[in-house]
């Protein structure tokens, strides 16, 4: 066979079974009646044991004190969407129990990712007396003692992975089975009303999806009940940012969280301040409301904009021959690094950290492949870095500037162990193509809400012949038929010259309905094709 498009390796999983389903739920390690019911039919409350986090209860003994006693409590967020959406669970369950509460949201050019000095003591100026932190603080020590000096009780809630040392705080409630926002969910879930719980919960589905967490077990539940909620929702804000996104309620699933929802959430933080998409979660105006989700569609249209231009620049600065890549620039916004590096892991299969070089600090991010830890290969180097955090696959950290080129060379040098440099492509059944059905389909809907480790799944059918073939999209895609089942191939209209109609293939895809324009068609959206 001669491979065609991406440089992929096929792994097909072990056929256990004919039917299809089943054999989709062995490749989950699904196999008992009582984790199949789980599965299809995901309930929070059948993790109970998991939300009983240790600190609870000393953290919302405070909490309740506060309230008696007409203290301000401030809830210290972060700027992307796990740390939105924990901020506005907590601000409203808080504001519901009567208590006085002021969001903090760091700007992350000026202060950084979790907390900082500069946040702490505006909490102090303002009059607080407790400040709860949501998905940040675990690695906090230094900043933790200095809330202590500044006579702040300090509760962390966090999902991070815990560094050598264990801040000294108040109170801690950490996890690290679940997102931050379900983290704050946990938190307070048993102080406020049921309903508004219940109600809470469809941001914790955003930020379970957005913040990449397995969608197995728990969070899973969380999702799938999030999505119910978040269906029917009356959030004005979220109504706004739905309606301004081009899509509905009503049909919402973990695709429209994670690739149109998050990224506008997301957008605020990366290149103006986050607290602006925390006002349009939290707002009851519907005009305001309507300003601010124009306002985080604008700003992501230019993030994408400024992504693309940081991406061109990166692919020049790639060596090929390193394990490791290390790419710095003055002109890379701090906010866009992530996405950078993201991108550039996905497309050599190599660990990427993007670097904004700033004046006298300079902003990191990492993203990795399985079998490195990112977070831990940086933490080697603390020597030279001025903070780091984390999980094994993503982290980001601050370096002085004068140290980027040391940090580079030592990065580049570490012997790093890595696989093949060679995408694999999970494909999870072969599959014949007279059974390629819209029941077929309709079987598939109940493996929803997909993403972290229950990815869309991936079939294969081989010796397929194609037919009608053409372009769309001014040339980007490929668009025609496989066995008279119509087959689109998003980026790959170039290689329209390497196929004809009549041609043997084999195909790798996702199984769909193309709905577009009214229609109801079956439709095999190719992630790779393989030539006779």
């Amino acid at each position: 066979m001669v491979q065609f498009a991406l440089l992929m390796k096929w792994k097909i999983a072990p056929k256990k079974s004919n039917d299809l389903v089943e054999q989709l739920l062995i490749n989950r390690e699904i196999k008992t009646p009582k984790k199949k019911e789980q599965f299809f039919h995901p309930k929070i409350s059948d993790f109970e044991k998991d939300l009983e986090i240790p600190g609870i209860r000393k953290a919302t003994d405070r909490i309740l004190l506060a309230i008696k006693k007409e203290e301000l409590i401030i809830v210290y967020g972060d700027y992307d969407v796990d740390g939105i959406c924990a901020s506005a669970i907590l601000y409203k369950g808080l504001t519901s129990l009567g208590a006085k509460v002021l969001p903090y949201i760091p700007h992350r050019e000026k202060e950084g990712y979790g907390l900082s000095r500069l946040g702490l003591e505006s909490a102090k100026d303002s009059g607080a007396t407790a400040v709860v932190t949501v998905d940040n603080g675990i690695v906090a020590v230094e900043q933790a003692k200095y809330a202590k000096e500044l006579g702040l009780d300090l509760i962390i809630t966090d999902h991070h992975v815990l560094g050598e040392q264990k801040p000294e705080a108040y109170a801690i409630v950490h996890s690290v089975k679940m997102c931050g926002a379900a983290v704050a969910w946990c938190l307070i879930k048993d102080l406020i009303k049921k309903e508004l719980a219940q109600e809470l919960l469809q941001f914790v589905a955003i930020a379970t999806v957005c913040d990449l967490l397995p969608l197995l077990d728990l969070n899973r539940a969380f999702v799938f009940e999030g999505l119910r909620i978040l269906n029917k929702t009356g959030n004005p804000g979220l109504l706004a940012l739905i309606n301004e996104s081009g899509i509905s309620a009503g049909n919402l699933r973990s695709f429209e969280i994670g690739f149109l929802i998050g990224p506008r959430l997301n957008a605020m933080g990366r290149l103006e301040h986050a607290i602006d998409s925390l006002r349009l979660l939290c707002t009851k105006d519907i005009i305001k409301a309507k300003r601010l989700a124009k306002l985080l569609c604008d700003t992501n249209a230019s993030r994408q904009q400024m992504t693309i231009a940081a991406l061109e620049q990166a692919r020049l600065l790639i060596n090929q021959e390193k394990k490791i890549h290390v790419l710095a620039s003055k002109e890379w916004s701090p906010g866009i690094i992530g996405l950078v590096a993201g991108r550039v892991c996905e497309e050599t299969f190599r660990p990427a950290i993007a670097i904004s070089i700033g004046e006298e600090i300079s902003k990191g991010s990492a993203r990795s492949i399985d079998g490195i830890n990112i977070v831990e290969l940086i933490r080697e180097h603390a020597d030279i870095l001025v903070d780091v955090g984390g999980h094994p696959g993503a982290a980001g950290f601050s370096i002085a500037s004068e140290n980027v080129e040391i940090f580079k060379k030592r990065l580049e040098s570490h012997p790093l162990v890595l696989p093949e440099k060679e995408k694999i492509l999970e494909i999870e059944a072969e599959v014949e193509s007279e059974k390629l059905t819209k029941s077929l389909v309709t079987d598939l809907q109940k493996f929803e809400p997909f993403g972290m480790d229950n990815r869309k799944p991936i079939f294969a059918t081989k010796n397929m012949t194609i037919s009608d073939m053409r372009t769309v999209g001014n040339g980007k895609h490929l668009k025609f038929k496989a066995d008279d089942v119509d087959a689109i191939a998003f980026g790959m209209g170039e290689q329209v010259s390497q196929l004809k109609s009549g041609q043997i293939i084999d195909l790798a895809y996702n199984l769909e309905l193309d709905t577009y324009n009214g229609n109801n068609k079956l439709q095999l959206k190719v992630k790779d094709i393989k030539l006779s």
